[in-house]
This record gives structure tokens, sequence and C-alpha cells, in this order.
């Protein structure tokens, strides 16, 4: 069954802007680590434009701790020999960043695509890593909040077989954001792309865009920045609508072109209408070719006068 992206998108953004640790104390350690891998995991960002910070919780759930940095964060297997499991048959490769890359360029769910970096869409790539499984019933993901408070109890526990009382004991991605958040102040999240359906747009014109976007903005806390941008935003998007209606309202009454009058005049001459159709008063006519004047005979006299001489010779 096909999920609604945007609307788990919206989800996820809600459960972020109200989650709390649980597990704060397991959650410490690990973001630390993380954060101290900040320069490796940069590089990577340099190349892919995944942001740096979920390239580092990619790592943490697919490929555990790995200190030596020797799993692929694919599926967490040794990055030197092919892989055997999902996503099968990639490798061997010649570094982790070699692997690395493959991964978020070349596997599902294809982060190095990915083009919201808002909290609600990085979330949604990251439970796409996992399945979207839990959507379909409605459930927050353990692989993303186990941790928190938005997870309680439910997990697969093998392939389309779900236990709702079984409890994710592995950290989730979002509490891993929170705790890294919580040391490296710098990690932050793109604004949210308002989405406008055509029957949105037709009953609520621009203004659903705009408030939309407001309200994402008051829930993710924008900068003073951020607020201004919308507001060129909007600015511009309302000059450039204004251009063009004066552009539409200047060129709408604008007279038929004369070739376009040629073109109807033929119509109407296949179909026998030509004489209802007026003639159009522009039409340039070429002007009359002056008579030629007779070139005089070679000996200087005209026909007229050859024959005068004639007669009198009869005569």
């Amino acid at each position: 069954m096909a999920i609604d992206v945007q609307k788990l998108k919206a989800a996820n953004a809600r459960r972020w802007a109200a989650a709390k640790l649980t597990r704060g104390p397991e959650f410490g350690p690990v973001a630390r680590r993380l954060v101290a891998g900040k320069a490796r995991f940069q590089a990577m960002e340099a190349r892919t434009g995944v942001p740096w910070f979920v390239i580092a919780v990619i790592k943490e759930r697919e490929s555990g701790a790995d200190p030596q940095w020797l799993r692929s964060i694919a599926q967490g297997q040794p990055w030197n020999k092919v892989s055997t499991i999902v996503p099968k048959g990639r490798g061997p490769f010649k570094s982790w960043e070699e692997a690395a890359y493959d991964a978020l360029v070349n596997c599902p769910p294809y982060a190095a695509r990915n083009k919201d970096w808002s909290i609600g869409g990085i979330l949604t790539l990251l439970e796409g890593y996992n399945g979207f499984g839990y959507a379909q019933r409605g459930l927050p993901s353990p692989y993303v909040w186990s941790g928190t408070d938005q997870y309680k109890a439910g997990k697969y526990v093998a392939d389309h077989v779900f236990d709702p009382n079984v409890v994710d004991k592995q950290l989730g991605c979002a509490g891993l954001i929170l705790a890294m958040q919580a040391i490296d102040p710098t990690i932050r999240f793109e604004a949210p792309k308002p989405t406008v359906t055509p029957s949105d747009a037709g009953k609520a014109g621009g203004g659903a865009v705009v408030a939309g976007t407001v309200a994402a903005g008051v829930q993710q806390g924008w900068s003073a920045w951020q607020w201004g941008l919308l507001a060129a935003a909007v600015v511009a998007v309302a000059a450039l609508g204004y251009f063009a209606w004066r552009w539409w309202k200047r060129h709408q009454a604008q007279p038929e072109p004369y070739h376009d009058v040629l073109l109807s005049a033929d119509r109407a001459k296949s179909s026998g209408a030509l004489a209802a159709l007026p003639a159009p008063a522009d039409v340039w006519k070429a002007p009359a070719k002056p008579r030629a004047r007779r070139a005089p005979a070679k000996n200087g006299k005209t026909k007229a006068k050859r024959k005068t001489t004639k007669k009198r010779k009869a005569a």
C-alpha cells in the first residue's frame, strides 16, 4: 500500500517538535562519538550533498559503532567484500569513503537525490532505510523514534511479521540527532518546502502557501533571517504576478495581426464565405505599370508617316 509522503513528513515534523529523550544516558556517548567523526562525515557531505549528521546517523544505524570504519553504511557488511544482504552485490571497495559514496548515491533510498532537508524530510528519508511498514499502520517507526517519548512499543520481528508487544532496544535516528544537536549546535535544518496540489491552489491560491509556510516556520522556530527570506520571496512573487497581469491587460486588446487576417481570408475562401469577409484596409497594392512607349523605326520614321508616304506615291 502506497503512503502519502507529504503527510508522513508533516507527522514526523510534529513528532520532532514534541519529542523528548527517554534514554538520555544511552544517547550521550554515541552522540559524542559521532560528532568526533564530523570531519570525515563532512568530506562525504561535500561529495554527495547529504548533511554530515545524516550520514553519521545512517552509519550508526546500519553498521553500529564500528570504530575502525570497516563496515559499509549500506548494510553493515565489510566494505572490502561483495555484500550478500540487501543491497546485495555491492563492492568490494577500496575504502570506507568509496563504499559510503556508493551507498548514498547508488542504493535505495538514494539519499543523495533527496532535495528536502527539513527535519520532516530528513526523518522521512531515514525511515525509508527501514521501510514504511510502520507508516502504513499509522505508527511511529522505532528506527526513527526508539528512545524517545514518541515511541512506546511495536516492532517487525521478521519480514512482514509485526509484534505489537516487542520494544526496539536500538537507539532511533531522531534521538541521535537530538543528542548530537545538544553537543554541536551548528546542526541545523532547512525550512520545509510548502507543497500545494492543483486543487488546493485553485481553492486557496497563494495565500494557502504563505499560511502553510508561516505555520511551518513557527513550528520550526525560524531565525530572523529565515523570516526575512520568506518576506522577500512573498514580495517577489507578488511583484511578478502584478507585472504579468499588466502585460496581459496590455496585449489582450491588440488588433489581429495582418498575417492572421490573410489566414482568415484563406479559410473563408475555401468555405465559400469570402464575400462576407471585409477586405483589410491596410493591404498594400502595387502601382499600375506605365504604358510602354512605341519604339521608333530604324529609319527614324513612325509607321504612320510610312503609310502617308506610300499613299502619295500611289497617287
